[in-house]
């Protein structure tokens, strides 16, 4: 069965090397296997127990010791620092992590425990304004220390900047507006429609949340000081800083910034051919006629290789329509991501 599984991984283009790793197993024992698929295990353990191994009484002294109230919130490495300052001697601090693993307690201890934050729930739109994405960046002002912000929302399907706006100060409340006239805007059906932010205080202040409920919005958030949890406003800022004609020096005020800020939304949805929505504008994919584009694409690439069949050496470009974007998709497992049909771009490569 298993031997199956890494061969059809295999046969769908892994290494065998990062199947077995998924699988927890060398990939010696399934070259064995594949050799001998009828033969027994001929490994043969050690036969006697080791003249200088603990008894029974020592490890369970030791693992008392390590799990009483003076010790149970230090690593071994700090428990026998501790004894020997106590003129004790024990075992080696290699010998009491290979107890704590051996008994399952080889974790963070006491409060030393950190908290967990799990990945955020995976959000898929299968068409514009059903997940929206929004962050604030940095705009220099002529002040030192002081800057402009930028409050921007992408529309994850399609690319399209819904909203931007540039303010003096950050707040939940101009947050709050931002989003309700973007919604506005676009006619959303609010109840459903997903805002995907990081966990600054404008994006977790009582206003912004409060509007949200009020209008049926789910709010979604990224685990603490992980940028990659909300890569499409991330990679959109990247590609406004990098742009030819963004400025040098500072924005003189607020409108001229906004001023600014205007024209580059403006390139962006009607212009930009965007690299990750097979190269139509952000504009285009939101009102639905990237799909006669794409299919024109097509056809001229399949008319030009059967007219000149002699210089394609495999398919034509692929210019299909992509159906589902996915924000912070689930991880799947090399093995999964192995026998997977090649999917479409999921991260926002390029912006």
């Amino acid at each position: 069965m298993i031997v199956a599984l890494v061969d059809e991984a295999v046969a769908a283009g892994a290494s065998l090397e990062s199947a077995c790793n998924e699988l927890g197993i060398d990939a010696r024992s399934i070259q064995r296997w594949r050799r001998n698929p009828d033969g027994e295990d001929d490994r043969h353990g050690p036969k006697t127990r080791p003249a200088n191994a603990l008894t029974a009484a020592e490890e369970k002294d030791i693992l008392s010791l390590l799990n009483s109230p003076e010790f149970s919130e230090l690593s071994p490495h700090q428990v026998v620092a501790k004894l020997a300052d106590m003129n004790i001697y024990k075992v080696s601090e290699r010998t009491m992590y290979r107890l704590l693993k051996r008994h399952k307690l080889q974790a963070h201890r006491g409060r030393t425990r950190p908290r967990s934050h799990h990945r955020p729930t995976e959000h898929r739109a299968t068409g514009p304004c059903q997940v929206w994405s929004w962050d604030i960046t940095y705009l220099r002002s002529p002040i030192k220390g002081k800057f402009w912000l930028l409050y921007m929302v992408v529309d994850v399907w399609s690319r399209k900047i819904v909203a931007a706006r540039v303010h003096d100060h950050e707040s939940d409340e101009l947050a709050s507006v931002l989003i309700d006239e973007a919604c506005q805007r676009e006619g959303v059906d609010r109840a459903g429609l997903v805002v995907h932010s990081d966990n600054g205080p404008a994006m977790k202040g009582q206003t912004l949340l409060a509007m949200m409920q009020v209008l049926g919005i789910v709010p979604s958030f990224s685990r603490p000081r992980v940028s990659d949890d909300n890569p499409f406003s991330e990679a959109l800022f990247r590609t406004m800083k990098y742009r030819p004609d963004y400025p040098d020096g500072p924005f003189a005020s607020v409108e001229a910034a906004q001023s600014w800020v205007d024209g580059f939304v403006h390139w962006y949805n009607e212009d930009h051919q965007h690299s990750g929505i097979r190269f139509v504008t952000p504009a285009q994919r939101h009102d639905g006629t990237d799909i006669a584009i794409l299919a024109n694409r097509h056809q001229v690439y399949t008319e030009a290789r059967r007219g000149s069949p002699q210089r394609w050496s495999g398919k034509t470009r692929n210019w299909s329509h992509i159906a589902v974007v996915r924000l912070n998709p689930r991880p799947a497992s090399s093995t999964e991501a192995a026998l997977a049909e090649p999917a479409d771009r999921r991260a926002p490569s390029g912006a």
